[in-house]
């Protein structure tokens, strides 16, 4: 590019997708003359889903603007809580993050999840259709315009996972109440409608149950539930919320 220079500064929660050369503070960039500023801190390898407040000069200013020679720019990451206005808060989980949606259905937060690869366009045409927020570590699945919104999830372990996504957007918990394998809510269930769908030493073991209003799917305080509770209780503790 061959036109106005400018100066870019990046928190340092945004290193992780800047070239090393830009992670130790202000750096020139030059730019076109047209391109807008979003579309300038985007090319350097930041998605704009990852980008908060844009500072010019020391004065915010819109993704829309175009850059002067000689600008001083500062990109911000996303402020937490991020509030995500226009419709309820729920999630969309890429193929990568299947466990991640367990968590967050545990949790009773609205996860819904792809098991399958469905590809990027169609992704982000369901987040748009649907107002879901898209989570995915795929950065060129979060570029795409179609997306109504999107976090990139920063780390490969599942406990870390869950913590970025409760701190970042604080949705409502309310554990126990939604099926884990399909999304759906559940209800409380008679062990005599269910006893059909149970092996022989569940019904001997167990009295009360809950069933899944969509898929079906029976549960009861197993094997797993310990794990599960701490799991709860730990989200509980640091996030908030109330038990169901």
């Amino acid at each position: 590019m061959n036109g106005p220079e400018i100066h870019l500064t990046f928190d340092s929660e945004l290193h992780v997708f800047v070239p090393a050369g830009r992670r130790g503070g202000r750096t020139a960039v030059t730019t076109d003359g047209s391109s807008t500023l979003g579309h300038v801190v985007e090319s350097l390898g930041v998605p704009l889903t990852e980008a908060g407040q844009l500072l010019v000069d020391g004065s915010p200013v819109d993704r829309s603007h175009i850059p002067s020679a000689g600008e001083s720019v500062e990109v911000r990451a996303v402020a937490r809580p991020q509030r995500v206005p226009g419709a309820p808060l729920r999630f969309l989980l890429d193929v990568h993050l299947g466990t991640l949606a367990r968590r967050l259905r545990l949790l009773g937060v609205d996860a819904a999840y792809e098991s399958e690869d469905i590809g990027d366009p169609a992704l982000a045409a369901l987040s748009a259709k649907e107002r879901r927020v898209m989570l995915s570590r795929d950065r060129g699945l979060l570029r795409r315009r179609e997306i109504w919104a999107g976090a990139y999830i920063y780390s490969d372990r599942t406990d870390d996972q869950l913590r970025d996504v409760l701190g970042r957007f604080a949705p409502a918990l309310a554990p126990w109440t939604r099926c884990t394998a399909c999304n759906g809510p559940l209800g409380a269930a008679d062990k005599d409608s269910v006893e059909g769908l149970l092996e022989q030493g569940t019904q001997r073991t167990y009295d009360v149950f809950a069933q899944c209003t969509a898929c079906g799917r029976v549960y009861w305080r197993g094997a797993h539930h310990a794990r599960l509770a701490a799991i709860v209780d730990e989200a509980l503790r640091e996030f908030g919320g109330a038990a169901a």
